[in-house]
């Protein structure tokens, strides 16, 4: 069984804005997200991004008191698949996903990764296209 790989929006809105969200696709040939997410994102998501929403309902709205509806749902599903990673960027996320015992990675990861895999070639231009955000991705993330 292939390991099931949940992106937050974070790392789908900054990838997309910097013309790379293809990395994930290579990296991983799927990957899962929730309706939650989904909206957040607010643009059409590819075939290759599968929907699955947390069924413990109770577990996510406990975590919305602490990060946002994106945030608790990834980490609400990942409770739920077990040895699933969850790619998260949000500091306090993270701490959540650690106290848990989650596997999580950030978008840096997925890029050193990309990297490690001989996925791209160098960090350096994409990491310089991320310290660059657009008008745009500055209003998708405020």
């Amino acid at each position: 069984m292939h390991k099931i790989i949940i992106s937050d929006t974070s790392c789908l809105i900054i990838l997309t804005n910097i013309g790379e969200l293809e990395i994930l696709k290579k990296l991983y040939g799927q990957i899962t997200t929730t309706i939650e997410i989904a909206t957040e994102y607010g643009d059409i998501l590819h075939e290759w991004v599968e929907i699955v929403n947390a069924k413990d309902k109770a577990t996510q709205s406990l975590l919305e008191m602490q990060i946002d509806k994106g945030e608790s749902s990834a980490i609400a599903l990942a409770l739920e698949i077990p040895d699933s990673t969850v790619i998260l960027d949000d500091y306090k996320a993270r701490k959540i996903a650690t106290y848990l015992g989650l596997n999580f990675t950030g978008t840096i990861g997925v890029i050193v990764k990309a990297k490690l895999e001989g996925l791209i070639s160098s960090i350096k231009p994409i990491m310089e296209k991320t310290n660059r955000p657009t008008s745009e991705y500055r209003r998708k993330l405020n």
